[in-house]
């Protein structure tokens, strides 16, 4: 079993994110959508409708919980349900939720040092009819 197959995301938290928001927006160019981040596509044979999503939170947003970074970094994976069985099997700190939408599958774990890690199984593609 594959693990980790590429970075899904990178998330990290602000004072004044709309500030920061702006000057990313401003000086390196990333086009900041309203939600608050942007995609970035894969150029890449085997996932070409993949992206990357960059987004700033909220100093004060719960999302990262319980971890106290102020970053989180999504993993894409290959088996998410396997993944997680294995991590717990190895003891590590795996969050008991998980949610699932038409996003993908969502599961979380800490790493050791206390840093909250989200692992993502993107949706199966649908095959051509």
């Amino acid at each position: 079993m594959a693990r980790v197959t590429g970075v899904g995301g990178i998330f990290f938290k602000a004072r004044d994110p709309v500030a920061l928001r702006a000057w990313y927006k401003e000086h390196l160019g990333i086009d900041v959508q309203s939600w608050g981040g942007t995609t970035f596509p894969w150029a890449q044979p085997e996932a070409p409708d993949g992206q990357t999503v960059w987004s700033v939170f909220d100093a004060s947003s719960t999302k990262f919980h319980p971890s106290a970074a102020p970053f989180m970094i999504n993993y894409v994976v290959d088996d998410l349900t396997a993944l997680l069985a294995a991590l717990r099997a190895a003891g590590c700190a795996v969050d008991d939720d998980t949610d699932v939408s038409e996003y993908g599958s969502f599961g979380w774990v800490m790493d050791p040092e206390g840093n909250r890690i989200e692992l993502w199984q993107p949706p199966q593609a649908t095959p051509p009819s």
